[in-house]
């Protein structure tokens, strides 16, 4: 390889790492090929983990030279959409998207494709939402009549009276150029209205229809008048809906993108008029570790393939190697810095739709990110693979109970789940409750030489958080064992020793995995509370008859299941199960009580 690599040019190009089967698993550009692709070869720590299994795989190196850097570019992108290979940025949006086609053909027909035929015919778009290409269809059809058929509408045809009217004709959805009751001139002057609408020009639209609608009305011809007012008021509605930036923000692009875990999201903003009037998603796959600047020069590159060039663009920061953009920049503030926000806010609400749908094809990958993310936010050395999660309960001081959950892999482990009933510890009093659980647990398990969580969760505010800590600490587990408490109100994240509670994204897989364990907490923990609570009254209540015995108390709860269904019984259906005696023990102490 040292051989192949000294005798690259020093010239711009594309080179081609092979592995030892002869396929091509690398492709890259340069400015200068030979200095580009020693840099791969270096001392091993000197890379990146992923570019050092690269490099483990390399077996051969091709290049082809070219004139320039943006011809290289061009190259790499061509080449890699070729070839595929495993360890360049790929494309993970396969699909094709929706484009609104004008049909070259007399009378042209207006529809939804996701093909792209180069026979004449005008598309619009493309749209990243189905829906919205659907709505503006809908809009068109009100206020136009199209035809829909596939007629082959020539000149000689439509005079030869060759074709009969259709149901759209006679309910007035088409002006029925079959049967010549609208010239191709008419027609043709429909169609370049509707094209000003796909471009987003409805102002200079609305104008031309307020005028029409206002001389009809000095005319006198009220119903006419009253078709372009509704024109008017359909064009109007319609794009009130789109955001309005500042009518000085015109042709502009905007692009935005946020990394994941090997990923990349883009979204992408083309502005008219003030109006964002078309928006782009596209989802790419990191395999191994890629400049944030070279991510966004392949961004801007595949969308520019499917819409075209803009005037303006703006970025989060410039990207690499992007010289047919002369018009770029960093918004810094006003309207554009606004934008460019928006445009980021979309980009990562992408990021977390793609991330769910993820997670329901392949919910262990789901359980997996979240897990590394929570290592990553609360910075700990460790992966959290074995969770748990304390909570208490009691009822005003009474039936004080905790419960402990445990989590393995992001996933509950309900056979390890444990209740507590509190017994140093009198009263309503959280914090020491907290204590004596988070002791005797982990006191238990290192006794029993059990499996020690990597983190403990704990729900509750700072006073909770601060027990459970000296508990660990007591028991010398600090430095196997992180702490931290949630406060359910605001979902804060306590840590001990920082006075600050930490805030996550609402939609981030770290706090969702958190609030999931709190969530199990309480619930198994009241599930359990109200169990007891019952249990208790049921016990009290019968108990306190004097003269029956443990014995009587179960044959009665057994057969009536419950104290209420007792005290509703009649004397001889609880004689029939105790005999009289009992019967009227348990009668005379219940009745008074439900009167």
């Amino acid at each position: 390889m040292k051989e192949k690599i000294s005798i690259l040019p020093n010239e711009p190009g594309v080179y081609r790492f092979l592995d030892a089967s002869g396929t091509v698993i690398y492709i890259g550009k340069a400015k200068n090929l030979r200095k580009r692709v020693q840099q791969y070869f270096v001392k091993p720590e000197n890379l990146t983990t992923k570019t050092r299994v690269l490099v483990s795989k390399i077996a051969d190196v091709q290049h082809t030279v070219v004139e320039s850097e943006q011809d290289a570019l061009l190259l790499e992108n061509n080449l890699i959409k070729q070839y595929q290979p495993k360890y360049n940025i790929l494309l993970k949006d396969g699909k094709s998207y929706p484009w609104i086609c004008i049909k070259n053909e007399p009378f042209p027909r207006i529809f939804l494709t996701r093909k792209f035929v180069r026979d004449g015919s005008q598309y619009f778009g493309p749209y990243s939402s189905v829906q919205h290409a659907y709505h503006l269809l809908d809009l068109i059809n009100t206020l136009y009549k199209l035809r829909t058929c596939k007629l082959a509408l020539t000149p000689q045809a439509i005079e030869s009276g060759k074709f009969k009217p259709c149901l759209n004709i006679h309910i007035k959805k088409c002006f029925g150029p079959c049967i010549g009751e609208i010239t191709q001139q008419e027609y043709d002057a429909q169609i370049a209205s509707i094209k000003e609408i796909l471009k987003g020009n409805t102002g200079t639209l609305i104008r031309e229809y307020r005028k029409t609608m206002q001389e009809y009305a000095a005319q006198m011809e009220f119903e006419k008048a009253q078709e372009y007012k509704e024109k008017m008021e359909l064009l109007q509605n319609h794009y009130s809906k789109s955001l309005i930036v500042h009518p000085s923000i015109t042709d502009t692009d905007v692009f935005s993108i946020v990394f994941e875990k090997g990923n990349a999201f883009g979204n992408f903003f083309r502005l008219h008029g003030g109006c964002i009037i078309q928006t782009l998603n596209l989802h790419f796959k990191l395999n191994i570790e890629e400049e944030q600047e070279a991510v966004l020069t392949r961004f801007i590159q595949e969308i520019y393939q499917i819409v075209g060039k803009g005037e303006e663009i703006l970025v989060p920061f410039l990207p690499d190697n992007l010289s047919f953009a002369k018009n770029i920049h960093i918004p810094l503030k006003g309207d554009k810095l606004s934008l460019l926000e928006l445009c980021t806010k979309n980009a990562k609400a992408f990021m977390f739709q793609k991330m769910k749908q993820e997670e329901i094809k392949d919910p262990e990958e789901g359980k997996n990110r979240a897990v590394m993310a929570l290592k990553e936010v609360l910075q700990m050395e460790r992966i959290p693979l074995h969770i748990e999660c304390f909570d208490n309960s009691n009822t005003q001081g009474t039936n004080p109970v905790a419960a402990c959950v445990v989590f393995r892999n992001g996933k509950p482990s309900k056979r390890d789940y444990r209740h507590f009933n509190i017994k140093t510890v009198v009263g309503a009093n959280d914090y020491a409750s907290m204590y004596e659980v988070v002791h005797r647990r982990y006191s238990r398990l290192l006794a029993e030489g059990g499996d020690i969580p990597q983190l403990v969760l704990i729900d509750g505010g700072r006073g909770q958080l601060h027990f459970a800590y000296d508990a660990l600490q007591d028991l010398g587990l600090l430095d196997r064992v992180k702490v931290i408490s949630i406060a359910e109100r605001l979902e804060e994240i306590m840590i001990p020793g920082d006075p600050t509670p930490m805030f996550l994204d609402k939609n981030s897989p770290a706090l969702k995995l958190l609030m999931h364990l709190r969530d199990e907490a309480h619930r198994f923990g009241i599930t359990h509370h109200r169990s007891r609570r019952t249990k208790n009254q049921i016990t009290s209540t019968l108990t306190s008859i004097k003269g029956v015995g443990e014995a009587t108390q179960q044959k009665l709860l057994q057969h009536f299941k419950s104290v209420k269904r007792i005290k509703e019984a009649s004397f001889e259906e609880i004689e029939a199960v105790v005999g009289k005696k009992m019967a009227t023990l348990v009668t005379e102490a219940l009745r008074p009580r439900e009167n």
